[in-house]
């Protein structure tokens, strides 16, 4: 009889490939959790770029508004042009990123006066005081930062400086709506020359 003879059972599994199988599919298990970690650590540090990155942002916004806020002089007017192509003058006490709000408003009022062509029309130009208007508004406003194309500081010697500056002195008190007050205006005709002219509050409303 021979006994070297296997005894292995038709169709059984050798144990040498079960454990060959073992180790492979706890390489696999291992080689995905390797997968998946790295992944996770890329996300995280993704993560914490993009935090950093809006931190940095968010800090040289800040620093530049500061900047642009300092060249604001509080001893003058500053004239703020929007891109509607309305202006608005006043003391503008806070600007950033997002808003600019601007007390002591002043703002142009266009009327013409003459007969015959528009050529031979005289056009003038009037300062108003923010206040009188349908809506009664208070006299400040927030302008959306936008809209702002530009601004600058005035001079006192300029033609709106000077203007306002005699429109407070004969409204010591402040405008009063209820009364024809004289507004502060300077004006310019087409023809270039010079005249000044006395408007009451306006009838319409500014251009926010």
């Amino acid at each position: 009889m021979d006994f070297n003879r296997s005894t292995q059972q038709p169709g059984a599994t050798p144990v040498a490939h079960t454990a060959a199988a073992g180790v492979s599919h706890k390489n696999d298990k291992n080689s995905d959790n390797s997968k998946w970690g790295k992944i996770g650590l890329v996300s995280l540090v993704a993560a914490l770029a993009v935090i950093l990155i809006s931190a940095a942002l968010a800090a040289g916004g800040g620093k530049n508004d500061n900047a642009e806020q300092k060249l604001v002089d509080s001893s003058r007017l500053q004239a703020v042009f929007l891109s509607t192509g309305q202006v608005y003058f006043g003391n503008v006490k806070t600007l950033n990123s997002k808003y600019f709000v601007v007390s002591n408003i002043y703002y142009l009022q266009t009327s013409s006066a003459g007969s015959g062509t528009a050529a031979n029309a005289n056009t003038s130009v009037s300062l108003v005081k923010l206040g009188c208007e349908l809506h009664s508004p208070f006299d400040q406003m927030v302008i959306n930062r936008s809209q702002v194309t530009f601004w600058e500081n005035l001079q006192d010697s300029g033609q709106v400086a000077k203007a306002v500056k005699t429109f407070k002195q004969q409204n010591p008190s402040g405008q009063k709506c209820s009364d024809s007050a004289t507004n502060a205006s300077t004006t310019n005709n087409v023809q270039g020359s010079t005249n000044t002219t006395t408007n009451s509050a306006p009838a319409t409303t500014p251009k926010p």
